[in-house]
């Protein structure tokens, strides 16, 4: 063998070893690029699962604010007939007070006409109640701003401070929401700092 054969030979072994070794890197990034890709689809998939879990977490919430806006819907849908509805009350029993003192002086026509005017009001009260609206006639109780509107505070030696004393005009409630609150008077405390009572 010459000397440019074995130049030859080694060269070609010298290829034959570069060849495998590029081939070894080859496969070596290909592995490495479908373990990276692999994880890549991985982390794309769970970020999937947590956009799916997050759409039907808030397709329930939405559902359950339908619900509760449809249950109120029907439990307050009368409020505004109510509040239409609640001055015959207030005028049935000013007829009511007003025949009060009269009974006697005018005989047997005002007391009948008072009876009429407590059966229609007993009437018209037991229509409201059917439909869940209820009275506030809060005398004696200790005066609760979420449901009476103090109108004055006057100097009551025998009841409770902070109670009502009168009421000037009752409330109502539908399905325990406030529709007009209690226009009341309170008792002022005997020792408590002169303020201008009338708003």
């Amino acid at each position: 063998m010459s000397a440019d054969d074995k130049r030859n030979e080694q060269v070609e072994e010298q290829v034959e070893v570069d060849e495998a070794a590029a081939n070894a890197e080859q496969q070596d990034q290909a592995e490495a690029g479908e373990v990276s890709e692999l994880d890549a689809l991985k982390a794309q998939l769970q970020e999937y699962q947590d956009q799916a879990l997050r759409a039907q977490a808030e397709m329930q919430n939405v559902r359950r604010r339908a619900e509760l806006d449809v249950e109120k819907a029907h439990k307050f849908a009368l409020e505004k007939f109510v509040k239409e509805l609640l001055p015959v009350a207030d005028s049935l029993e000013k007829a009511v007070e007003s025949t009060e003192g009269h009974a006697d002086s005018a005989g047997e026509l005002v007391g009948s006409i008072r009876q009429g005017v407590e059966m229609t009001l007993s009437l018209f009260l037991g229509s409201l109640k059917k439909f869940n609206v209820e009275q506030l006639n809060p005398v004696g109780e200790p005066f609760d701003p979420q449901q009476h509107e103090a109108m004055s505070m006057v100097p009551a030696p025998d009841a409770e401070p902070n109670s009502v004393v009168a009421v000037v005009q009752k409330g109502y409630l539908l399905n325990g929401r406030v529709v007009r609150p209690a226009m009341v008077v309170v008792a002022k405390a005997e020792s408590a700092p002169n303020i201008d009572e009338q708003a």
